[in-house]
């Protein structure tokens, strides 16, 4: 059976302290949702410690990629999330879904204690806009974009929705879009740390004609 969590959070509801879920590839934004299968014991932890906390919040991060023997570092920036449905499997493994809630810069690892996953003080300033409303683009082409969609998702073998796509709000489809397309880890942190989301689509655009380009291709005209 599906749970579903219910409630908006503000400043005052985030926390100094964060549970963290190093996850390479995975890519959370403010408002968007992530679903995961989570079966790692440390993580199942984490999650049953998670449902006893007031504002559910769970901070997605990226591991950093670095040379051998320097394993565990972190990017700099993720995106808490909200636990806002889960459903636990006969087997005990959970299928859970997170809002974004805002994105966080992390400060330094604190000693986990007796818990199996790492935590973090995290510092929210300079994301108060994660916390308002959906972001609006006013510098969106969306023809020329859908028209750069098209050939890039026809370059990856990925299929979409045209009619849901040419209707979705600014937000919903660059952040979407974002979180669907696949690119490599750099490329999805890149995504996230974009200041605004005309910063985000300016980069998603990047990202796809870069793509098309490949090493012998051109991706043709620049759209915005």
């Amino acid at each position: 059976m599906a749970h579903y969590v219910r409630g908006m959070l503000n400043a005052a509801d985030l926390p100094d302290t964060l549970a963290l879920f190093p996850l390479p590839g995975a890519l959370l934004l403010p408002r968007a949702k992530l679903p995961l299968h989570v079966f790692e014991p440390r993580y199942l932890a984490m999650l049953d410690d998670c449902l006893k906390t007031p504002a559910r919040l769970i901070g997605m991060i990226q591991p950093r990629a670095v040379p051998a023997g320097e394993a565990g570092r972190l990017h700099r920036i993720g995106c808490a999330g909200r636990l806002t449905s889960f459903s636990e499997t006969e087997d005990g493994r959970y299928m859970i879904s997170l809002t974004g809630v805002s994105r966080f810069r992390l400060i330094a690892e604190v000693d986990a204690g007796e818990t199996p996953y790492r935590r973090a003080r995290v510092d929210w300033t300079g994301f108060g806009r994660d916390l308002g409303r959906a972001e609006a683009d006013s510098g969106l082409e969306r023809a020329a974009f859908l028209d750069l969609l098209g050939r890039y998702f026809a370059a990856v073998s990925l299929s979409t929705e045209w009619d849901s796509l040419k209707e979705a709000e600014d937000e919903l489809l660059i952040n979407a879009l974002s979180m669907l397309c696949p690119f490599g880890p750099e490329e999805r942190q890149a995504l996230l740390e974009a200041p605004s989301l005309t910063t985000r689509r300016e980069t998603l655009v990047t990202l796809m004609e870069f793509a098309l380009r490949g090493p012998t291709g051109t991706a043709g005209e620049t759209v915005q």
